[in-house]
């Protein structure tokens, strides 16, 4: 059993993943993460969410839920960003905790965030379709329900339109990591511009009775959750939370940053604090235009707010250019998600087909048809609401492991690892703050998010030790590995 553990435990050299991960191109600037990490954080959530949590948990205090999720992201960023400075490797968390604290909880911490990536590639598909069809309807277009909804959802079939809006992101990230940055960086601007119009016409169509109770009176509904008071804030943050969690993809892609430990710093710590900042207004003008309660069961409510407040020609105009800006969400996903299936393959963890780069190009291809054919089928299969949760459950775990592994990582830099400009700030205090954050923000989702996540960590054990300890690259003499 100790030689059992101590297998599990091995830690991979920081300088095999550099060697591994140089063939992938350095290309992209601070201009490219910001717009990447803003283009992913303020993505279909900006326009669906606020509604959801105002009606389901917080009410008008829906803003709270944005604030205290922007917190415990904060806290988390700043240890990203050390970790991405001082180990620039593809597959973010799960390649720094190989290193740091060894395979079986760099495989931990990788699984939760390959759910992540599988269920956000599928959620944003998704929202981006409720807002796309919400468009159509304006002009008194609508999809059968055939093609409209999941399947068993409504009569539904297959989302057709989620389904496209993926196959169009895997074709443009096929062609190269710089074709879709300059794509990223023009539809970026165009969602922050649509957002901030969306904020100047709603300021014009706020009722201040509208904020009266700011914090609703606690009740239990009557699925059981919670709504009003602190606890219904509380369970509106762990929904809100996943709005947040965008600055992973940008730590995911850090192989391909020019001089990381600058870009990676400012891209990450940069985008979450503009992304709060376009959050929160929107949250606090939606709930001011109408009560609260209109948004329930609404994927749209951006668009139907400006409709019913008198602006159907707005509402047409800023939803189309969200509609088309939700595509950076999708950019940043499939772009992030491929590059951690890619690290899997690379190590041997899950098949080295998922490790192989294009031959001409030198991009993870065949990661990145592979997380676009199991984003469709969970899209095909789960509605809107069901994903929401399951994506904060995986990432919450990673953020835990990337907080405490600020400590060992300290221990080791400028020795066998770089030691970064940039450092999380009040060491040893935030990393400990960071994890207690992540930690109560788990504590905060729903039982079934915390079902079905340890569900898929028991997949992942099972896959680990029926595969992943047998095939890792690890098991090869060291010389070996760094050949390839």
């Amino acid at each position: 059993m100790p030689a059992f553990w101590r297998r599990m435990t091995r830690k991979e050299d920081p300088s095999v993943y550099e060697d591994k991960d140089s063939h992938l191109p350095r290309v992209l600037t601070v201009k490219d993460f910001l717009a990447l990490g803003v283009g992913t954080i303020v993505s279909t959530t900006i326009f669906t969410l606020p509604g959801v949590v105002a009606a389901d948990h917080a009410g008008p205090a829906v803003a709270l839920s944005c604030l205290l999720a922007a917190v415990v992201a904060g806290l988390v960023a700043f240890a990203y960003a050390e970790m991405a400075a001082a180990m620039p490797f593809a597959g973010s968390a799960y390649s720094w905790i190989n290193v740091i604290f060894g395979e079986v909880f760099g495989w931990i911490a990788g699984w939760a965030l390959l759910a992540e990536y599988f269920i956000a590639v599928a959620f944003v598909a998704s929202g981006l379709s409720a807002n796309f069809r919400g468009l159509l309807a304006s002009f008194g277009a609508v999809l059968p329900n055939a093609l409209a909804n999941p399947l068993g959802t409504n009569g539904g079939i297959v989302d057709i339109v989620a389904v496209i809006a993926v196959v169009l992101v895997a074709f443009l990230l096929s062609r190269g990591v710089s074709d879709a940055a300059r794509v990223e960086n023009v539809l970026v601007v165009l969602k922050v511009i649509a957002i901030l119009a969306f904020v100047a016409i709603g300021l014009t169509a706020i009722h201040p009775a509208n904020y009266h109770p700011f914090i609703p009176a606690y009740h239990v509904r009557a699925d059981g959750t919670a709504f009003g008071g602190w606890q219904g804030i509380y369970a509106g943050v762990s929904m809100i939370f996943l709005a947040y969690i965008g600055f992973d993809s940008i730590a995911a892609n850090s192989a391909e940053a020019k001089d990381p430990e600058k870009t990676m710093p400012r891209g990450i710590i940069g985008s979450l604090i503009i992304a709060v900042l376009l959050f929160m207004a929107v949250a606090l003008v939606l709930v001011g235009m109408f009560k609260y309660t209109h948004y329930t069961d609404n994927a749209e409510p951006v668009g139907w707010a400006l409709r019913h407040a008198g602006h159907p020609v707005a509402a047409t105009v800023i939803q189309g250019v969200a509609v088309v800006g939700m595509f950076t969400a999708l950019i940043g996903m499939m772009m992030a998600g491929s590059r951690l299936l890619y690290s899997f393959g690379r190590d041997g963890m899950l098949p080295r087909y998922l490790g192989k780069l294009s031959t001409t190009q030198h991009l993870p291809n065949h990661a990145l048809w592979t997380l676009t054919v199991i984003g469709v089928v969970i899209g095909a299969l789960f509605p809107f609401k069901f994903l929401a949760q399951l994506i904060s459950a995986g990432t919450l775990i990673a953020f835990m492991f990337v907080a405490l592994g600020i400590y060992r990582l300290r221990q080791r830099e400028g020795k066998d690892i770089a030691d970064p400009a940039f450092k999380m700030p009040w060491y040893p205090v935030l990393p400990a703050l960071a994890f207690l954050g992540a930690l109560g923000v788990f504590l905060g989702l729903d039982i079934q998010a915390k079902v079905y996540s340890g569900i898929w960590f028991l997949i992942g054990l099972v896959v680990y030790l029926t595969y992943g300890i047998r095939h890792s690259a690890l098991n090869q003499p060291k010389s070996n590995v760094m050949k390839k």
